[in-house]
């Protein structure tokens, strides 16, 4: 009986209401897009001391 009561436990939902779990989806969400900005920002960065190492490159020659 005790091993029945512990498997109906193991079922329950981690929010108490669908407004808890539709903001998790959207803290979620979030941070997954400030990841993705500073991914894209990192880029940019590296693009961009790429192109002046080139332009030096060309300047000095």
């Amino acid at each position: 009986m005790a091993l029945e009561a512990s498997a109906g436990l193991a079922l329950g939902c981690l929010y108490s209401s669908s407004h808890e779990f539709e903001a998790e989806i959207i803290r979620a969400r979030l941070a997954a897009n400030d990841e993705k900005a500073r991914v894209q920002r990192a880029c940019c960065a590296f693009m961009a001391a790429a192109a002046a190492a080139i332009v030096l490159g060309y300047l000095t020659a």
